[in-house]
């Protein structure tokens, strides 16, 4: 069974890009590439990846970006 994740934490990549201030949501996805430790995401939808909010955010703190 997959991990369990309150709804109201997911994220795209634009709204992770919105709430740290980066011009454009495709800097997400350079992250990824460039940081082995940013957070998997948590499923790929037609829409794109989907992220756990918190994991993101301990990330961004970790790294100076929040």
């Amino acid at each position: 069974m997959g991990r369990m994740v309150d709804a109201d934490d997911l994220v795209s990549a634009s709204e992770i890009a919105t709430r740290l201030g980066a011009k454009r949501p495709g800097v997400v996805h350079d992250w990824r590439r460039r940081h082995p430790d940013f957070p998997e995401p948590i499923a790929r939808l037609a829409l794109g990846y989907v992220w756990s909010w918190p994991d993101v955010a301990a990330w961004a703190r970790v790294t100076g970006r929040l």
